[in-house]
């Protein structure tokens, strides 16, 4: 318990330091020591350079590590209620959702009546990746569907979408494709305080409810069976984390965009460390995301000097070889 307990800490600790190290970098003739010194006390810098530290890279900061924890803390749920280690919202078919959304506005210009033009894009990506969850849901509920089932199905909505997506990149103007092409890549340049403030709220909601169900979802990796005989009625406890997994990924990815490979990798990192115990795993879970999205932004701003890479491209380069190792750690362990 105690050693559980000192390594969630210093999850939490690294992404307190790995948070600082996002807002101190970027493309400005500012030094760590400024920005630090603005942030303890307002108005220190000139209007400008201010603007730059509140309203630039805080917001920018704050949405990498939300984005990171909530896909994490999905992908972490997901693959408990799916017994799958390879469930996540980007491999389920919820980014691509995301992304069929997306393009209905940006080249269709459809979306939501009475939606301002500024929200069409993220709003679409929300419902659509919303609606897939849901469609995982209804397989889920049938009668003779199991967690296999759901994966497969998760699987058709991936290349479902993706081909419709790729139909609408055929027909749409120059213009209209290359703003989908540089969503899809996700981005946290987008970023805005209205938006942090969203998803602080959606982890609010959900996180309470994801802790209050960890020892079901304990009980759950030990089989369906053993938590039949438990008592826990497992429809249910699907049910509800899909609906969390839901609210997670869409908003997370209705802001940025597409990201890959965190919802996936951070979770094993949090396993690895420690176990299958979900009351230290679900939070390790988001602050190892957290951490690693944190890690991806810090990349985008300093592997290429001068350019600001799409913080999507980072997370499948670097998400790439991590999964590799972890798929050999796991095979050399059994």
């Amino acid at each position: 318990m105690l050693r559980k307990t000192l390594v969630v800490s210093g999850l939490a600790i690294a992404c307190v330091l790995t948070f600082l190290t996002d807002l101190v970098t970027g493309p400005s003739s500012l030094s760590a020591i400024q920005v630090i010194q603005e942030l303890f006390s307002r108005g220190t810098l000139s209007v400008p350079q201010s603007t730059i530290v509140w309203e630039l890279r805080l917001p920018q900061a704050a949405m990498a590590f939300l984005v990171g924890a909530s896909l994490s803390l999905a992908g972490a749920e997901m693959q408990t209620i799916l017994n799958n280690p390879l469930a996540s919202p980007f491999t389920l078919g919820v980014s691509s959702a995301a992304s069929f959304g997306a393009a209905l506005a940006i080249i269709m210009g459809i979306s939501l009546p009475f939606v301002s033009g500024d929200w069409m894009v993220p709003l679409n990506a929300f419902v659509c990746a919303f609606g897939s969850v849901l469609l995982l849901e209804m397989i889920s509920r049938r009668k003779a569907a199991g967690a296999n089932t759901v994966v497969l199905f998760g699987i058709a909505l991936v290349f479902t979408f993706n081909a419709l997506v790729a139909f609408m990149q055929f027909v749409s103007s120059q213009e209209a494709l290359q703003q989908l092409v540089f969503w899809s890549m996700g981005s946290l340049g987008r970023s805005t305080w209205t938006s942090v403030y969203a998803l602080v709220g959606v982890m609010l909601v959900t996180l309470p409810f994801s802790l209050r169900s960890a020892n079901q979802m304990t009980v759950l990796r030990m089989g369906e069976d053993r938590a039949h005989s438990f008592g826990i009625n497992v429809a249910r406890l699907r049910f509800m984390a899909l609906m969390r997994i839901s609210l997670l990924s869409g908003t997370a990815v209705a802001f940025v965009g597409t990201i890959g490979f965190v919802g996936l990798v951070a979770p094993h990192i949090a396993r690895l460390m420690l176990g299958e115990d979900h009351k230290f795993l679900l939070p390790a879970s988001a602050l190892a995301g957290g951490l690693v999205m944190s890690l991806a932004s810090v990349l985008s701003k300093t592997l290429v000097p001068g350019v600001l890479l799409p913080v999507g491209i980072v997370t499948s380069i670097v998400g790439v070889p991590i999964f590799v190792l972890l798929i050999f750690r796991r095979q050399s362990a059994i």
